[in-house]
């Protein structure tokens, strides 16, 4: 069973690739990815990583929330399942 974490505090300049090698550290990751603005193509400071135990994901956590990343404390903690978003028609 995968677990997914919430990455936040993210430098705007971090890419994914330095994301990957930063959780990968701590287990088996099955995704990476930043949260990036539709428009603007932005980071938005944010993103998640998935591990492939529970187990892993706990280790990350405890590792790495509060550790710096190019110079800023990560928040890593458990994603919490994402809520359905209002539709809107036009």
């Amino acid at each position: 069973m995968t677990k997914k974490l919430y990455v936040g505090n993210l430098p705007y300049a971090t890419t994914e690739d330095v994301l990957k090698s930063t959780f990968a550290q701590y287990g088996t990751l099955e995704s990476a990815v930043i949260i990036k603005d539709r428009q603007t193509g932005q980071s938005k400071g944010f993103g998640f990583v998935e591990y492939s135990t529970r187990q892993e994901a706990v280790d990350a956590i405890s590792k790495l929330n509060g550790s710096l990343l190019e110079g800023k404390a990560l928040k890593v903690s458990e994603a919490k399942p994402q809520e359905p978003r209002p539709s809107f028609s036009r």
